[in-house]
């Protein structure tokens, strides 16, 4: 029988194929965080991604399996943080993928809005090191309380309880926002240094708690911000970074495919044209690629 750490090995190899993880020390991220540790005592419920996403958009109710062997949650499954919520502990290839996508480095300072139970929190705080800083944000108190107890070991790691979209994360190399929203915010944009990363997916809502739509990639590039599609997503809501204004357009965008055109985010006031794939006040997701 293997042991719990040689679960974790085989585990974080499964995460890099299933994920298409290029960064080795992702991978190795993966391979030393005791997800155990973060879910509570055993036993634990796993349910497939496949039926978890359809569970959470209210299209299917899932099945769970019960586990009481901390090695069998080794695997790129689904584990239960609040059945009744339909909250789970989140796909690990998904989140792999997204953490990839950040492009950290040790000694990066990273924002993670909507952080659950601290898991993936722990995975980008092990990848940036001492010397680098995570600050996480969960609107939930009691998974907020549990983060900062599950988190408590990393001292590069600070948690803060409310909502995450109100929060000013000071500047930072790279942003992972965990729930969905139609736009960037303006202020997250603002404080991305030169350079960084704003991993953050674009949804449109399915129900009134969740939606679908693309897992989207933004870099700072001087005062201009490209942007690109990294994954397909369905997931919760962050309701207070949800506009009015952006949602059927963002619809029509991710409907039609003509979302897959964008190449950039404009800041700068002009008039709608062809180039303009989801076209607001604040911000334009726009087909014009930056030089």
């Amino acid at each position: 029988m293997l042991s719990i750490e040689e679960c974790r090995r085989f585990y974080s190899e499964e995460v890099r194929l299933a994920g298409n993880i290029q960064s080795p020390a992702v991978v190795e991220a993966f391979a030393r965080v005791p997800r155990e540790d973060f879910l509570g005592p055993a036993p634990w419920e796993m349910v497939s991604p496949d039926l978890g996403g359809m569970s959470a958009l209210g299209a299917k109710q899932a099945s769970y399996t019960l586990l009481e062997d901390p090695r069998q949650l080794y695997h790129n499954v689904l584990v239960v943080i609040d059945k009744a919520g339909s909250i789970n502990n989140g796909q690990p290839s998904a989140l792999g993928c997204w953490i990839d996508a950040l492009d950290l480095k040790p000694g990066s300072r990273a924002y993670h809005l909507g952080c659950g139970v601290g898991y993936y929190t722990a995975i980008l705080a092990e990848i940036v090191g001492t010397n680098g800083k995570i600050v996480a944000g969960e609107i939930q108190p009691d998974l907020a309380a549990r983060a900062q107890h599950n988190l408590s070991r990393y001292p590069n790691v600070s948690v803060v309880a409310g909502d995450g979209a109100a929060f000013d994360p000071g500047d930072c190399d790279a942003m992972l926002i965990n729930a969905g929203v139609t736009h960037p915010l303006p202020l997250w944009l603002d404080r991305l240094r030169d350079g960084g990363r704003l991993v953050l997916p674009l949804t449109m809502a399915t129900s009134p708690k969740a939606g679908v739509g693309v897992m989207a990639k933004i870099i700072r590039r001087g005062r201009r911000f490209s942007a690109q599609g990294v994954s397909p997503v369905a997931i919760f809501s962050c309701t207070s970074a949800r506009d009015a204004q952006y949602e059927p357009l963002l619809k029509t965008a991710l409907t039609t495919r003509s979302f897959l055109k964008m190449k950039s985010v404009r800041r700068d006031g002009h008039e709608q044209s062809d180039t303009c794939v989801v076209h607001g006040t604040d911000v334009c997701l726009s087909s014009e690629e930056i030089s």
